[in-house]
């Protein structure tokens, strides 16, 4: 038997015998969202079909999975739990916004080298005061949908959370402080004299660093894979994906898409306290 959720708190009947046509099977309405149990099997293309159809997201849950079982989600920064790429909007600063965009673009579709995009795109920074990282934070970083109310259902049901970045961690220890974030993992960019040199501080963290964090992590709380989430938008997310018992695509680019096992792609993030429900 195949669950399948649907991310929608209230479903027509036009929707609703959609379903049962597709489906063979009722839309039973649980918290805040509704489920269906049937024999059908849609792989991600015709799922997306359907999604397509009902203008909503709708998820199989993978075989194994229970959501009150989990005890760890990690998850990426920008373009997932923010709504920005900082470095894109630091880079706007120095109005090389649309050349660092298209690297960052690059990288996030996955054909670039995370490490040698990011190299790049840092040293276009250089001489940049620090005093514009403030007003990147302060002016333009906000939270996306539903990223408040996931990070409270997570602390009420005791799920640690963790935020693993490619990014820097000017922003994630902001986010850390503001959100009471459990865990983070960024880049930390060279600052002198009051401005970025063009550099990062150390290793770069990327893909194998987020996977291992969350490797490392698990181990630390005795958790089993099956009972981890990971979830982000980029190429640069797949490794640590793959450590995970549920990856989760959150308005990802399509070759992250293809290789994950749940997709949002008009959902809030609090659409995964519903996967958690399950």
């Amino acid at each position: 038997m195949n669950k399948y959720v649907i991310h929608q708190t209230v479903l027509s009947d036009e929707v609703k015998a959609i379903v049962k046509n597709t489906f063979g099977a009722e839309a039973t309405k649980a918290d805040g969202f509704f489920i269906v149990e049937s024999n059908q099997y849609l792989d991600s293309v015709s799922l997306a079909d359907v999604r397509k159809a009902l203008s909503c997201d709708i998820n199989l849950i993978k075989a194994g999975f229970i959501g009150e079982d989990v005890g760890l989600l990690v998850t990426d920064m920008d373009s997932t739990l923010i709504s920005i790429e900082c470095i894109d909007e630091i880079a706007d600063m120095l109005g090389l916004k649309k050349e660092v965009f298209s690297i960052t673009e690059a990288a996030m579709r996955g054909e670039l080298d995370f490490a040698e995009s990011l190299t790049r795109r840092v040293t276009l920074l250089k001489g940049l005061p620090e005093t514009e990282l403030e007003r990147v934070y302060d002016e333009r970083l906000s939270l996306n949908l539903g990223a408040e109310k996931l990070i409270d259902y997570l602390k009420e049901q005791a799920i640690k959370l963790a935020l693993v970045s490619g990014g820097f961690t000017f922003f994630t220890e902001r986010l850390k402080k503001r959100l009471e974030i459990d865990y983070t993992l960024a880049n930390t960019l060279e600052i002198q004299d009051g401005r970025l040199t063009g550099r990062v501080v150390g290793e770069i963290i990327g893909a194998q660093s987020k996977a291992d964090l969350l490797v490392e992590l698990s181990n630390k709380l005795g958790l089993q894979k099956q009972q981890v989430i990971a979830m982000g938008d980029g190429a640069n997310d797949l490794l640590m994906m793959e450590q995970a018992g549920l990856s989760v695509a959150y308005h990802a680019k399509p070759t992250v898409q293809e290789q994950t096992d749940a997709q949002l792609n008009i959902s809030g993030l609090d659409a995964v306290i519903d996967i958690l429900k399950t």
